[in-house]
């Protein structure tokens, strides 16, 4: 095994009788070196994006949600509350009413969704700590109900914190009947905002937050609510927490995590990344293709030493161990200087914020870099396996070609 690998780095540095040979493995090892260094940025940036998306959802989105499996709203027991406070490893949990409204301030109008939620949604959320005006507070000293925007709908409707005049919201009656009167079939409610907060477009375009109790008279329901949202003591525990949610509200409700609350977005995130990963693997595999050829010309270069070698008595699986070695250094090159350049890339994009964002709605000026361990193993593995493909396949045939060649050339002497 040593001689072959020594014999194997004397064939990939000393100087060949034909340039071309020096040439094709340069631009092997550079091929391989890119594609390496590209799969490590874009494994990077994909999990700086998945961060950062994490972020968001956890400023807005629960670690559990309980909705019913059937209707828009449920009203929730008592009992079933109590029972819900007493499981081991939930910190807090919010009661939440949401459904979809009309705003007005001043000649502009705007559909909007309201979330109207009590006074624990902060433990639940860290919707607080997302304030871009103002604060999140849903009532005044002396008990009146306000509103806390998204920034999008805020801007849309020219509404701050410092106006005086209130926020209209019209909702339609649930319980009217047939009325004549156009304007009576409209639940007409005023509030002042309190705050705007600034997440994400999405959400910052969509939510108007409001007290639980001001929501359900404006949406004329009672008890009702949409959701029961859970913060969880430590979200590791958040698998056995579930079971014994799931036996205390049964089948008739549903239970999400926070991936599955944002399910389809986590599915196209995993296949654009797992796209992505077999696109540049592939290049790599294109680029793989120089090492045959430069393994070939190598091959039928070294005719007399593989004559001398056998002279000396060694056996054909030697000499085939020193061509695949040769061709597998190539890889072994490439792949370290490709995962070298692409942790010198990614830090510098890390600490300075070379690449920044066209978007001011983002959490980061920059494209967000995370560089994680099981990349720097998954990838030198993959590049490394073919690499070992590259090398095995020609070796083995154009060897076996010349061994041949030489018995029968050794046999006729």
């Amino acid at each position: 095994m040593k001689l072959s690998i020594y014999i194997a780095k004397r064939y990939l540095f000393a100087k060949k009788s034909r340039n071309a040979i020096n040439i094709i493995s340069a631009v092997s090892v550079a091929g391989v070196a890119v594609g390496t260094m590209a799969l490590i940025i874009i494994l990077s940036v994909f999990n700086g994006l998945e961060g950062m998306v994490n972020k968001i959802f956890n400023t807005f989105d629960p670690d559990l949600s309980i909705t019913a499996a059937k209707g828009k709203v449920f009203t929730p027991d008592s009992t079933t509350l109590v029972r819900l406070a007493k499981i081991n490893g939930i910190s807090a949990y919010s009661l939440t009413l949401e459904d979809n409204v009309a705003l007005k301030y001043g000649d502009k109008q705007y559909i909007a969704s309201i979330k109207g939620v009590d006074d624990n949604y902060t433990k639940v959320t860290k919707i607080d700590s997302s304030m871009y005006e103002g604060e999140f507070k849903l009532k005044t000293s002396t008990n009146r109900p306000e509103a806390v925007l998204g920034f999008g709908v805020a801007r849309y409707l020219g509404v701050s914190v410092n106006f005086i005049n209130p926020l209209i919201i019209y909702v339609p009656r649930r319980t009217g009947g047939n009325n004549i009167n156009p304007e009576n079939a409209l639940i007409k409610k005023y509030i002042f905002p309190s705050g705007i907060f600034e997440i994400e477009q999405e959400y910052d375009s969509k939510y108007l937050f409001i007290p639980l109790d001001f929501c359900r008279e404006l949406l004329e329901y009672e008890n009702e609510i949409s959701s029961i949202e859970i913060k969880l003591k430590d979200y590791l525990s958040e698998p056995s927490v579930r079971k014994d949610v799931e036996k205390i509200f049964g089948e008739k409700f549903v239970i999400k995590n926070r991936m599955e609350q944002q399910e389809i977005f986590y599915k196209v995130m995993r296949s654009e990344r797992l796209a992505i990963f077999f696109i540049l693997t592939l290049i790599i595999l294109i680029a793989s293709f120089n090492i045959i050829g430069s393994l070939t010309m190598l091959i039928i270069e070294k005719e007399r030493d593989i004559e001398i070698l056998k002279s000396l008595g060694a056996d054909n699986k030697l000499i085939q161990k020193i061509f695949i070695f040769e061709g597998w250094l190539i890889s072994i090159f490439g792949a370290l200087s490709g995962l070298i350049m692409g942790f010198i890339i990614c830090w510098l994009q890390q600490r300075y914020g070379l690449i920044r964002l066209n978007s001011e709605s983002l959490l980061m000026q920059s494209y967000p870099v995370i560089l994680k361990l099981k990349d720097f193993i998954i990838v030198p593995l993959t590049v490394l396996l073919i690499g070992y493909w590259a090398a095995w396949y020609p070796v083995r045939f154009l060897t076996k070609k010349y061994l041949l060649k030489n018995e029968k050339t050794g046999s006729k002497k």
